[in-house]
């Protein structure tokens, strides 16, 4: 009796001293963030860190962030998004159009704010950007109407005899098919012909590369998606290859060795989040935040590209670039 008594004393004094430890793994008064990127670990969580340490916050102090990753594979984003739902977040961070979808669809409790939708209201994510209501609310990229044309005629400005384009795009970004939609437009105007190519998955990729490859085409436009970018290497790779002067949608293609890009900073959409993630924590409703959109958009031009590519760029276009890289 008296060794029954003991053990239990034993073990009732070992429960009240990891009691603290495992509290202590989330402390009282920390918050748990899901955050879900469509594409792989890199900028776009970065900047996200970066703008809540801007906001005061520490992780594993304030906060907790949980990480998932859809590594340009858009079919796993509504069970990563359960996933993070499973752990009791605060606030549910997610990327892209088809990430903002799936978390709508997946709660109307827990508070989320997306990054880098390229059309939220026409995506279906919100009806307004001034008041979205409900539990939803986050930061677009704007490539809203006419957007696409752009990349047209900056590519024609800076090689004007090209007559021929591909444009590769990708069913990952919820919008791409109204990109393809107005880039035909533009070369319709511009008299150009184009070619599309649509690619989602790496056996797609290689299929439309071999037929890029093969059909001719001057120059290259590729349009924003989940998918394209976490092919980034191998495009511009590929681009290269061909000597083909090649429009992206963002500027870590030309950091990359890309010729240009146009559009706005996606990681600088991803570390504004953070300001909303700051005021809900603060006790602010998801639809009473407005959606926000990008302050500027940034063109940028690779002149070592240019350079190896044998193309002279008009200086009228350099002087409008927000950076060359030299």
């Amino acid at each position: 009796m008296a060794d029954s008594r003991r053990r239990n004393w034993l073990l009732a004094t070992g429960a009240l001293l990891v009691a603290p430890v495992i509290a202590s793994a989330q402390r009282p008064g920390t918050y748990r963030i899901g955050f879900v990127s469509p594409t792989r670990p890199g900028q776009r969580n970065e900047a996200f860190l970066q703008g809540l340490r801007e906001h005061g916050y520490v992780d594993g102090r304030d906060i907790v962030v949980e990480m998932r990753f859809a590594d340009g594979r858009p079919e796993r984003l509504p069970g990563l998004v359960q996933e993070l739902l499973r752990l009791d977040i605060d606030v549910l961070v997610v990327g892209a159009t088809i990430g903002a979808r799936a978390a709508k669809k997946a709660t109307s409790a827990v508070p989320i704010v997306f990054a880098g939708s390229s059309d939220p209201v026409a995506g279906g994510i919100v009806t307004n950007l001034a008041r979205p209501g409900g539990n939803i609310t986050g930061f677009s990229t704007a490539y809203g109407d006419g957007f696409a044309g752009k990349w047209l005629e900056l590519l024609k400005e800076a090689v004007p005899s090209v007559s021929s384009v591909a444009v590769l795009w990708s069913s990952s970004n919820a919008a791409a098919s109204r990109f393809v939609t107005e880039l035909q437009a533009a070369a319709r105007e511009l008299q150009v012909n184009v070619g599309v190519y649509h690619a989602a998955n790496l056996a797609e990729l290689d299929k439309a590369l071999a037929a890029i490859g093969g059909s001719g085409a001057q120059g290259l436009i590729v349009t924003p998606s989940p998918f394209a970018a976490t092919q980034r290497d191998r495009l511009v790779e590929f681009a290269a290859s061909k000597r083909l002067p090649a429009v992206y949608f963002v500027e870590n293609f030309p950091d990359a060795g890309g010729l240009m890009s146009y559009g706005p900073s996606i990681a600088d959409t991803y570390r504004r989040a953070a300001s909303h993630v700051d005021k809900i924590l603060k006790g602010a409703r998801p639809g009473d935040l407005p959606v926000e959109q990008p302050t500027r958009f940034q063109l940028v031009v690779n002149l070592r590209t240019a350079q190896a590519l044998g193309l002279t760029v008009p200086r009228v276009l350099l002087l409008r670039a927000d950076r060359v890289i030299d």
